[in-house]
């Protein structure tokens, strides 16, 4: 492993952030984790809106430096360290591709997603920055129908991305449960590394849970 050093990844369990924590397990690096409770508002108060107004998890910060939004920190972390080789380095053919992929989630899938769970009516396509939710389905469909990889047969970042999150979106019915969507989302979700993420999650969660519970009873 390269000379990086640890990143701090302020986390939260049961948000986008577990996805985050998981590249981290499979990658194999050192890392730092700051939990949040965001049923007990940690996310809200000065100290964490000093590292990220947004109040939003994940947020890595590395060598001093901030970096918010999902997307942009899978794909820093998957370049920062090379040798877990789950990114795709600068002129490889398949660089273009991995960044496609990255992005289309952020700029496509979640606002398609976001639409049809409130029921929103899809703007006209001039003004729509995603299209509409059948094109984007079936452009996630059609590139997992290729190989059992969004970039075939190389495993990368992007599918710990992909992977976890249409595992829960299908489970909400904000995806069609399409066979090859969800057999890629069972392909990811039940590597060993995922389940005990999800475990330690699951915990987290639950403990959250309770010190609210507790908070809220000696009131």
């Amino acid at each position: 492993m390269n000379d990086a050093g640890k990143v701090t990844l302020y986390y939260a369990p049961r948000s986008r952030s577990t996805g985050t924590l998981t590249l981290l397990e499979e990658m194999g690096v050192p890392y730092d984790l700051k939990v949040l409770n965001l049923r007990a508002g940690d996310q809200r108060q000065p100290a964490f809106l000093s590292i990220n107004p947004m109040g939003k998890v994940p947020t890595l910060v590395h060598q001093g430096q901030v970096v918010t939004e999902q997307v942009a920190i899978y794909i820093y972390l998957s370049d920062l360290f090379p040798d877990a080789k789950l990114s795709v380095p600068a002129g490889d053919p398949l660089r273009g591709s991995f960044l496609r992929w990255m992005t289309f989630y952020a700029a496509c899938m979640e606002p398609a997603c976001t639409d049809k769970s409130m029921k929103r009516e899809t703007p006209p396509r001039s003004q729509s920055g995603y299209g509409d939710y059948d094109t984007v389905i079936g452009a996630v469909k059609a590139q997992l129908e290729k190989g059992p990889y969004f970039l075939g047969d190389r495993m990368t970042a992007a599918d710990i991305l992909w992977g976890t999150a249409l595992s829960w979106l299908t489970l909400w019915d904000l995806v069609p449960k399409l066979p090859a969507i969800v057999s890629y989302a069972e392909r990811i979700t039940t590597r060993p590394i995922v389940a005990r993420v999800r475990e330690r999650d699951a915990a987290l969660a639950a403990e959250h849970e309770k010190a609210v519970a507790a908070k809220s009873a000696a009131q």
